[in-house]
């Protein structure tokens, strides 16, 4: 059984890269940790292990990419199935987001943080949308009854 200690890993699934952050539920806020590497989708599951080892979250957080339209997109299925392999292999309690636009924002802020250094890679919008995903999540969270 995962602590309840309310922290939440935080993966932003992609084919080529996965954001991650780490999130603290008491306070509403997270951090964008280095993202990581994947092939096809497939992540280097030991990268992710040790994340786990390290953070020892609460409950692991999957943005779910869908359509603006509200139905599943292309990659719905993949992200999923990357997390159902999550709780898998760990043993750690799951939850989806709707993950819409956050990548759109990621890159937003990163342009309006710094307007002359546009070099910044996909990776780090990668990274800052798990950060995004999980304050949406968070925000659920409090409109429930």
């Amino acid at each position: 059984m995962a602590p309840q200690n309310g922290l939440v890993l935080v993966f932003d699934y992609g084919l080529s890269w996965i954001g991650v952050a780490v999130g603290q539920q008491l306070t509403g806020t997270a951090t964008a940790l280095p993202t990581l590497r994947a092939k096809d989708g497939i992540p280097d599951w030991s990268h992710i292990e040790a994340l786990i080892k390290e953070w020892q979250p609460s409950l692991c957080l999957v943005g779910k990419p869908i359509n603006m339209d509200g139905t599943d997109s292309e990659i719905t299925a993949r992200a999923v199935k990357f997390s159902n392999r999550i709780h898998g292999r760990f043993a750690v309690p799951i939850a989806l987001q709707d993950e819409r636009l956050t990548s759109f924002e990621a890159k937003g802020i990163l342009l309006a943080q710094d307007r002359r250094n546009r070099d910044f890679k996909k990776r780090d919008i990668d990274s800052l949308a798990a950060q995004l995903i999980f304050e949406s999540w968070c925000h659920e969270q409090a409109e429930l009854p």
